[in-house]
């Protein structure tokens, strides 16, 4: 069965995200490894790395990603801020390797106006110069997260993810986080078995299955093909309920770490129902 858990918070040191995700008994974890609204985070100490680690250990060493910060835009056209986003992705990745998380999933970006082809390749050359000043975190995978297609945002379809991962220096180091909101959203039908299996017919056709590591599993607020990015707990959205029993009886995926990042309050409540909710659809 697949891994199920959610993205959880980091207030009071990284470790305790290890704290929550036992709470809602979950089996895959998200975390950001800082402050996601800061560009500048202090360096990780080692004592934090250690205590990361113990925790890590405690759970039981199941999936870990993190999630880099939205303010990082790498398709950004303004040569200063591109600059910005490629030292701040790089320290991302380095950090994310510290911890010895194997994934660091990314927002594509948006091309500011630019157009979607120079976005594109602005968004591949500035990922390959972050990979060379992180050499060190040789480790980790970047997985690039399907997105709703949002004003000038890239990563809507398949394609344009293909683009990048195929233009790259690291293609090896590159591989998908399907959020299922957005992939809705930007017009993929995941509500009903012939859309279902004629989207990961396409994906394997353009991309390959093989690169897809991570799920986000959000329902949509909005409606197919809407390119509005607004999450909706499980069941509650425009996808429903069937879209979610596929995916979680697919035996493609039987094994993928899948992480909530629906709305919820400190005591957990909602990741709790959510998790009961889907584990109720595996037949």
């Amino acid at each position: 069965m697949p891994l199920l858990g959610a993205h959880m918070s980091i207030e009071g040191g990284l470790h305790k995200a290890f704290e929550r995700i036992s709470l809602v008994k979950g089996e895959s974890l998200q975390i950001f490894s800082k402050n996601q609204r800061q560009w500048n985070a202090p360096a990780l100490s080692a004592s934090e790395i250690k205590q990361f680690a113990q925790a890590w250990h405690q759970w039981g060493k199941w999936p870990v990603a993190v999630h880099d910060s939205y303010l990082i835009n790498l398709a950004n056209p303004d040569a200063k801020k591109a600059n910005r986003a490629v030292s701040a992705f790089a320290d991302e990745i380095k950090r994310t390797g510290q911890l010895g998380i194997p994934y660091l999933i990314m927002h594509p970006g948006s091309h500011v106006g630019a157009g979607c082809e120079k976005g594109l390749d602005q968004l591949t050359a500035n990922l390959d110069r972050a990979f060379e000043k992180a050499e060190e975190a040789a480790s980790v995978m970047v997985l690039l997260e399907t997105t709703a297609g949002q004003g000038t945002g890239l990563g809507a379809t398949f394609e344009e993810l293909a683009h990048v991962i195929n233009h790259s220096s690291y293609s090896d180091r590159l591989g998908i986080c399907f959020d299922t909101c957005h992939a809705f959203a930007a017009g993929y039908d995941l509500r009903t078995k012939t859309g279902y299996k004629k989207t990961f017919t396409d994906f394997e056709t353009i991309i390959g299955l093989k690169r897809l590591k991570f799920f986000h599993l959000n329902d949509s607020k909005k409606e197919l093909g809407s390119r509005v990015d607004r999450h909706e707990h499980i069941g509650k959205g425009a996808i429903g309920l069937e879209g979610f029993r596929l995916l979680m009886n697919d035996a493609r995926f039987a094994h993928h770490p899948m992480v909530l990042e629906t709305p919820k309050e400190k005591d957990l409540k909602e990741d709790i129902a959510n998790l009961k909710l889907l584990r109720s659809l595996l037949t």
